[in-house]
C-alpha cells in the first residue's frame, strides 16, 4: 500500500507528541483522523490542518467505542503528567484500560496495525540500571502513581493478549520523559516547570535533594523512533528515550545559568513514589531501527525554551 494511501487513526491526537505525529505523517501524505476529546489535548496544536484533504478531527473519548476504517492506529491518547493523571485516576484507569480494549477491538475488526504507546512508568522506581526491556519493574501498584503506571502495564498486556489469541498486529514503545514545543506550561513537568519559572523570573522549585535522575528526548527524535518502530517488523515492547541522563540539580542550574534574570533555586518536599533514576537502555532501538536521538539536550531546550517565550507572552 502507498503512502498516499493509508489512512491513519491517532488517539491524542491534539496532545504533545499526538500533534508532532500528526504533523509528520501528513507531511509525509498520509491521511490522518485525530481522536481527541481535548482533556489535556489542545486545537490549536492541529488548527493549521483544519480544513486540509488529508486531514480529519473527531472529538471523541477513547473510553467510548468507535467505529472507523483505518489502516493504522497509533493509540496515544492517555494524560501523561501526574498533575493531570492524578486529578481524576480513575478516569486515567479507564483511559488505560478501556481506550487500549476499544482501540485492539478496531484494530482487530478492521484488521490495522496498532502502535501503542506505553512509558518508562512500567519500570516503576527502578532497581536495575539502566532500564532494559526485559526488566519487569518495581511498581506500586497502591502508590498515587498507580492509575496511569498500572494502567499503562495492564494495557500491554492486553495487547499481547490481542495479538496471541487474535493475530492483531501490535506495536509497543515505551516512551521516556519527552520534551519539546507544544508541551502544557502548567503539566506540572519538570522541563515546562523550571522554564516558565524562569520566564517569569521566579524562582526554580526542586522536589526533594535534586539527586534524582532523568533522560530527557527531544520530541522529533522521539517521532523518528514511533514512525519507525511502527514500520518495523519488530513488536516490541522497545524503549525510545535519551540515554543521557541529568540529575534534576543539574537540568535546574542548566536553565538557570542560561536565564538573564536572576534566580534561586527553591527545594520543596519529596514527591510521592517519585522514582529516584531513570534512564533507557536504547540497544534494542540502535539495533533493529537503527535509531538514536540526534538533538542535543541544550539544543532541544532552547527550542522549547523560545516556544515557552511566545506562549507566555501572548498570554
Amino acid at each position: 500500500m502507498s503512502k498516499s494511501s493509508l489512512r491513519n487513526l491517532i488517539t491524542g491526537g491534539a496532545g504533545f507528541l499526538g500533534s508532532h505525529l500528526v504533523d509528520r505523517l501528513i507531511k509525509s501524505g498520509e491521511k490522518v483522523i485525530c481522536l481527541d476529546n481535548f482533556f489535556t489535548g489542545s486545537k490549536k496544536n492541529i488548527d493549521h490542518w483544519i480544513g486540509h484533504p488529508s486531514f480529519e478531527l473527531i472529538i471523541h473519548d477513547v473510553t467510548q467505542p468507535i467505529k472507523l476504517d483505518v489502516d493504522r492506529i497509533w493509540h496515544l491518547a492517555c494524560p501523561a503528567s501526574p498533575i493531570h493523571y492524578q486529578f481524576n485516576p480513575i478516569k486515567t484507569a479507564k483511559t488505560s484500560f478501556l481506550g487500549t480494549y476499544n482501540m485492539l477491538g478496531l484494530a482487530r475488526r478492521v484488521g490495522a496495525r496498532i502502535l501503542f504507546a506505553s512509558t518508562s512508568e512500567v519500570y516503576g522506581d527502578p532497581i536495575t540500571h539502566p532500564q532494559t526491556e526485559d526488566y519487569s519493574g518495581n511498581v506500586n501498584p497502591t502508590g498515587i502513581r498507580s492509575c496511569y503506571n498500572e494502567g499503562k502495564r495492564v494495557a500491554e498486556s492486553l495487547c499481547y493478549d490481542y495479538m496471541r489469541m487474535h493475530k492483531t498486529q501490535i506495536r509497543i514503545a515505551r516512551i521516556f520523559n519527552t520534551y519539546g514545543p507544544r508541551m502544557l506550561l502548567n503539566d506540572g513537568r519538570l522541563i515546562s516547570n523550571l522554564l516558565t519559572q524562569s520566564i517569569n523570573g521566579k524562582d526554580l522549585t526542586i522536589y526533594g535533594n535534586g539527586k534524582q535522575t532523568r533522560s530527557f528526548c527531544f520530541v522529533d527524535d522521539l517521532i523518528d523512533g514511533l514512525v519507525l518502530l511502527m514500520n518495523s517488523n519488530n513488536k516490541g515492547p522497545m524503549n525510545l528515550g535519551n540515554p543521557e541522563e541529568l540529575s534534576i540539580l543539574e537540568i535546574a542550574k542548566f536553565i538557570r545559568d542560561q536565564s538573564e534574570k536572576e534566580l534561586n533555586l527553591k527545594f520543596l518536599s519529596e514527591l510521592e513514589d517519585d522514582p529516584s533514576r531513570r534512564k533507557p537502555s536504547i540497544d534494542l532501538a540502535r539495533k533493529e531501527l537503527n535509531w538514536k536521538p540526534k538533538i542535543l539536550f541544550n539544543e532541544g531546550l532552547e527550542i522549547t525554551r523560545e516556544y515557552f517565550q511566545k506562549i507566555l507572552s501572548v498570554e
